[in-house]
């Protein structure tokens, strides 16, 4: 199949995945929703907004939704992709872990985690297409954390 295809397919179950958070329902919650936790999940979405939207602008004319490279990119390791090779994906799981968390409920947990497992395939297989693409891939893999800094380097 081509993987522009597949791309295209995992991009739309992300965003899937982000509004099931949203438009589920918030009744019945397991624990105590008040202006605490409230305001914790707002920071976190906020927080998870900022990071992605950095990374998009980080990425400059390399951006495309779809996770293959474009023919014309440039490989980007600095400001927040000196950080993690993923941001957008970081804050994605950041700010939907906000929405998660306000939501309350097991089903917002298990689609939240159901992101997070979409995420780190997508990032796997968006690896394999950089390492191929770029000389310098696997040296930043090596240094650099896939979602969280330090953490999931490749190696």
């Amino acid at each position: 199949m081509n993987r522009r295809i597949i791309g295209l397919a995992l991009v739309a179950l992300q965003f899937v995945l982000i509004a099931a958070l949203v438009l589920l329902p918030w009744t019945d919650p397991l624990w105590h929703r008040d202006a605490i936790a409230f305001s914790v999940a707002g920071v976190l979405a906020l927080a998870g907004a900022i990071i992605a939207v950095l990374g998009v602008r980080g990425l400059g004319r390399s951006l495309t939704a779809n996770p293959v490279p474009l023919a014309n990119s440039e490989l980007v390791t600095d400001g927040l992709y000196g950080w993690v090779r993923h941001p957008i994906y970081s804050g994605l799981l950041v700010g939907s872990l906000g929405i998660a968390l306000a939501g309350a409920s097991w089903w917002h947990l298990g689609t939240w985690l159901a992101l997070v497992v979409l995420l780190m395939i997508k990032a796997r297989w968006e690896e394999r297409m950089l390492v191929e693409r770029y000389v310098d891939y696997a040296d930043y893999a090596l240094r650099v954390g896939r979602f969280i800094p330090g953490v999931g380097r490749i190696g």
